[in-house]
């Protein structure tokens, strides 16, 4: 039986419409067709159960799909096919309980107010499909295939695994890229608890991995000729330009396969992973965002020609201003530039929260592809997932190995692998200031540093 049959008026009509959009079934049972509409209901509060049990009892898990391309697409296709089996309810409701023919205004209001309720389930759905159809592509684009990971333990029995996180500086004026920010992430794979080792730009005679780059450098790295300085920023490149020092490895993993053994070794730890980014994408990242906001202790002149200012303050930053936060160097060093940058990073991963991310999704998506690059594989993401859940509970700390702790241009490779060590331990020895070996040049540290280099993040940026 039809609303014209029934004699439906158009506010009936406009609420029996409604009514099934939000309860499938509910048109169907006014017209008396009640074991259509009980099972349209059935369906509905099954498809509402699923969801409801999905986001309230497995978010983790669902993140952790949400970074597999099959699960990806499998979401896609899923959420069109509800998006449409919803309009189909929607209309053929309509049509059981539109007015008569005669009450044209009716129909019309009726019509009207279906179809903006197939807009109001389509758009949610599509856009969403369309988040999911992206994310599937910054997955693919950014990271390598592999091997499937052991499911059990994807990280094969390591108590920590280790990323080295960097930062590019590429210029028009400057052929290549310059890693002026070197961080290694050594994380507790069971805690989350976290530890950020800091390298200067400005590390001279670094030792080279045994091997091709060992023999050309024995006496630790010195650069391309006399006119670059031999500073540990230049392995990278040096790599990419000169395949014979990392034979059988492909150009644009040269630079990163020789860096992180370098960094390791320094270390005194395996570094698996590493992840790039640009520092002129990482700009568009954060316009994405809408800024970034951030603490500035100092007045900030940037600039090579002193163009602008950042004054102290909370504050939140464009793009190109939290560029300048990272990179200026001016009436300040490298090593108060390090911390900055660490203290960027910090902000943007705690102010990326659901909502940003979600409202400039797409530019996001598109800022990342072009400002990172990583070996991370495909297979890796979902147990990745599982562990910054953990991190971001858990403590970070982080050591700069800087001065006076470590004379730049005479490095003590032993020292920065025992302090590395101890706050590992998170057991630091109080120890006697340790003297620099005869003809090595590196620097007395203080016992009160030497107590705990490694401090709270958060708490060093303010």
């Amino acid at each position: 039986m039809t609303g014209t049959e029934r004699g439906f008026n158009p506010v009936s009509s406009i609420a029996l419409t409604l009514g099934s959009a939000l309860l499938w079934g509910v048109a169907h049972l006014a017209t008396d067709r009640r074991r259509t509409g009980l099972a349209l209901m059935a369906a509905h509060v099954l498809v509402l159960a699923v969801v409801i049990t999905a986001v309230t009892g497995f978010g983790p898990q669902l993140l952790a799909l949400a970074v597999q391309p099959a699960w990806l697409t499998a979401l896609s296709v899923a959420l069109g096919l509800v998006a449409l089996a919803w309009s189909l309810v929607i209309v053929r409701s309509f049509v059981l309980v539109r007015p008569a023919p005669s009450d044209t205004v009716g129909r019309a209001l009726t019509a009207i107010v279906a179809a903006g309720l197939c807009a109001l389930v389509l758009a949610p759905t599509a856009y969403a499909a369309r988040m999911a159809y992206v994310s599937r592509d910054v997955v693919q684009a950014l990271f390598t295939n592999s091997t499937p990971v052991m499911a059990q333990d994807p990280w094969n029995g390591a108590d920590r695994i280790n990323f080295l996180l960097l930062g590019g500086d590429s210029a028009p004026s400057r052929p290549g890229v310059r890693t002026d920010s070197m961080t290694v992430a050594s994380v507790d794979t069971a805690t989350g608890a976290a530890v950020l080792f800091g390298l200067p730009r400005n590390l001279q005679r670094v030792p080279l991995p045994t091997g091709p780059a060992r023999d050309r450098f024995p006496s630790g790295f010195a650069g391309a000729g006399p006119e670059t300085p031999g500073l540990l920023n230049e392995v990278f490149q040096y790599a990419e330009d000169h395949p014979e020092v990392v034979p059988g490895v492909r150009r644009g993993e040269r630079g990163p396969a020789l860096l992180k053994q370098t960094i390791g070794d320094i270390l005194g730890l395996r570094v698996s992973y590493y992840a790039l980014v640009d520092m002129r994408g990482f700009a568009q990242i954060i316009d994405a965002m809408g800024g970034v906001k951030v603490t500035i202790k100092e007045p900030i002149v940037y600039g090579r020609y002193r163009e602008g200012l950042l004054a102290p303050g909370t504050r939140r930053l464009s793009g190109s201003e939290a560029l300048w936060y990272g990179r200026s160097r001016t009436d300040s060093d490298d090593y108060v530039r390090m911390g900055r940058q660490k203290c960027l990073l910090n902000a943007v991963a705690k102010q990326a929260d659901p909502i940003t991310v979600i409202n400039s999704f797409e530019q996001l998506a598109t800022a990342t592809k072009r400002a990172i690059s990583t070996d991370i594989p495909q297979d890796l993401l979902p147990p990745l997932v599982d562990l910054a859940h953990k991190v971001k509970d858990a403590r970070i700390r982080s050591l700069n190995f800087v001065p006076p702790l470590v004379n730049t241009a005479y490095p003590d490779w032993d020292l920065i692998r025992d302090k590395v060590a101890e706050a590992l331990a998170d057991r630091p020895e109080r120890r006697t200031p340790r003297s620099a070996a005869p003809g090595t040049g590196a620097a007395t540290v203080p016992p009160a540093q030497k107590a705990d280099q490694a401090v709270a993040l958060d708490a060093a940026c303010g």
